[in-house]
């Protein structure tokens, strides 16, 4: 979302004591306080932050009190810092419990949180902010008033006004791999104010039967492909040079480089198997600066410190047209790229070989450029730039998007796993979980 936020003041006032507030959520961005879920009042600054990452990375609810039974705070000790995975995050309240840590109960892929850094509970039957309704108090998804806003996606986000309810209701555990799944058409007793958004695509109209829709207040709210049943790769944030000055936003699809020196990224999903399809997009590229189009590495042999494209184990189209394999230039397949081009990538990684198209057509005659590849090894997405300006990329890995820009004429797609602007060559799909599954 990043500086999207979507918001809603209620007319009527739920229960300010019992409720439950289950969403998807996956993470971009690490390192920086984000609100996903929470409710403001303006007149005297009162929050409930429903659910919050620190700066730390750890999760965190935090309730004001509004009626003098102190505040609670419960923030985890473990982190989260996973930007592949979509975690189900359960937060129930109920202040009404004789137990203090039965008020607030916090669930994490159905499992409930039990270690906390910070462990402060409302006393018996406080109230906070959450679920009033009147003018000046202002429930936002996406950040907290106008601050904290949250990078990353969001799902199936549901309220449940006056219940304290398990998280079994939203999600289940997967008979087969074992796994925390959704429920996708959870059944629960709604109340005054309960909602469901954000459920099919990117709708902020309540999909129950209480009518409770939310409106975007900023930014732009983008429907993206990938979801709790089928993650698609994105570039890790985690896993990049020691620099760390490539900027990563639009879900971790855009690549954002704007430093002298060598900058490099690596993909969330590696493989060592399979036929796969992503587009490229070159958004900014200036002068001499370095930019990789398609680029691969193998897992096992990451440098930390890239200075170009030109390692072993290392594969992908320069911003001239060459295509290197490790040290080798393998020659010039296409004129320098300019911005606006979009470039497919198809990697057989059953073959150990890779295709090129620009804006649609194939290069090299439709003839593998890259051949021998080690498939004894796992290969990744590999991002690189560098240079003395601002040079960027924008990645569609199936999502559909060029960082906010649908694409403009979605090509055919035969596993029908992802959207793209081209053609999905034959017997290729995107790199997903679902596609690693085909």
């Amino acid at each position: 979302m990043a500086s999207t936020r979507v918001t809603k003041v209620y007319t009527t006032t739920g229960d300010r004591r019992t409720y439950t507030v289950s969403a998807w959520v996956k993470r971009s961005k690490l390192g920086a306080t984000q609100d996903v879920i929470s409710a403001y009042r303006s007149t005297d600054g009162l929050q409930t932050d429903v659910m919050r990452f620190q700066s730390d990375d750890k999760f965190q609810f935090y309730m004001h009190s509004t009626n003098s039974a102190g505040n609670a705070q419960l923030s985890t000790n473990r982190l989260f810092r996973d930007t592949n995975a979509w975690y189900h995050f359960v937060v129930r309240v109920d202040t009404t419990q004789s137990t203090n840590s039965d008020r607030v109960r916090i669930y994490v892929n159905g499992v409930q949180e039990t270690s906390f850094s910070t462990e402060n509970y409302m006393n018996q039957n406080g109230e906070g902010v959450w679920g009033i309704g009147a003018s000046h108090t202002t429930h936002t998804i996406g950040a907290v008033g106008t601050a904290n806003y949250f990078d990353g996606y969001v799902s199936h986000i549901h309220y449940a006004d006056g219940q304290s309810l398990a998280p079994t209701v939203f999600g289940e555990t997967d008979s087969t791999t074992g796994e925390w799944k959704i429920k996708t058409d959870p059944s629960f007793t709604l109340g005054t104010n309960g909602f469901t958004i954000l459920k099919d695509g990117n709708t902020v109209t309540d999909q129950s039967t209480n009518s409770n829709d939310f409106s975007v207040a900023a930014g732009t709210l983008t429907k993206t492909e990938d979801c709790p049943s089928n993650i698609f790769c994105t570039w890790n944030p985690l896993y990049r040079s020691a620099r760390k000055d490539m900027t990563l936003t639009n879900g971790n699809t855009f690549i954002f480089e704007q430093n002298s020196g060598d900058s490099a990224v690596s993909g969330t999903i590696a493989v060592s198997s399979g036929k796969y399809y992503w587009e490229q997009k070159a958004t900014q590229v200036t002068g001499t600066n370095f930019v990789v189009i398609g680029g691969l590495h193998t897992v096992e042999d990451f440098s930390e410190t890239p200075t170009s494209l030109n390692q072993n184990n290392t594969v992908g189209m320069r911003d001239t047209g060459n295509v290197f394999k490790g040290t080798s230039d393998l020659g010039n397949f296409t004129s320098a790229v300019y911005n606006g081009d979009i470039f497919g990538i198809a990697f057989d990684a059953d073959n150990g070989s890779m295709y090129f198209w620009r804006n649609g057509s194939a290069l090299n005659s439709g003839n593998a450029i890259v051949t021998g590849l080690d498939m004894t090894k796992t290969w990744t997405p590999f991002g690189v730039q560098h240079g003395g300006a601002r040079v960027s990329t924008t990645t569609n890995f199936g999502n559909g998007y060029f960082q906010t820009t649908a694409v403009s004429s979605a090509g055919t797609n035969a596993s029908g796993i992802g959207v793209f602007e081209y053609d999905v060559p034959t017997g290729y799909t995107a790199l997903s979980t679902k596609g690693l599954n085909e």
